[in-house]
């Protein structure tokens, strides 16, 4: 049964660093893509950040030079660093395979990030 299970966010002051981690299972997590999303209750869930199988990313407007996607097959998960957090980074993130169009119906419970002082 495919399983996503997100960690690592918690309470950061502006301009603050965390690193989230996505693990996966029930898929042969090295032959997909993989995406992070956020989502606040003002919003929709959108695009953080992607990477392919081979490695190569691509990021949001709004968190390019900020944040960073890696991946390590041997442990199957996908992690997002963030740093230099802003106020509007506030959210659930969540992360899912494929590369920007969610592949997995169950989602994991996310992860809260929250940014203020």
């Amino acid at each position: 049964q495919e399983q996503l299970v997100e960690s690592g966010g918690g309470l950061v002051q502006p301009g603050g660093s965390l690193r989230l981690s996505c693990a996966a299972s029930g898929i042969v997590f090295s032959t997909y893509a993989m995406t992070w999303y956020r989502q606040t209750p003002q919003k929709q869930r959108e695009l953080v950040a992607a990477i392919t199988t081979s490695g190569r990313t691509i990021y949001a407007e709004s968190v390019k030079g900020r944040f960073t996607i890696s991946r390590d097959n041997a442990a199957n998960t996908v992690y997002l660093q963030m740093n230099s957090l802003k106020p509007e980074d506030t959210a659930v993130y969540y992360c899912n395979a494929g590369f920007t169009i969610p592949i997995i119906n169950s989602w994991g419970q996310g992860t809260q990030v929250t940014v203020s002082s």
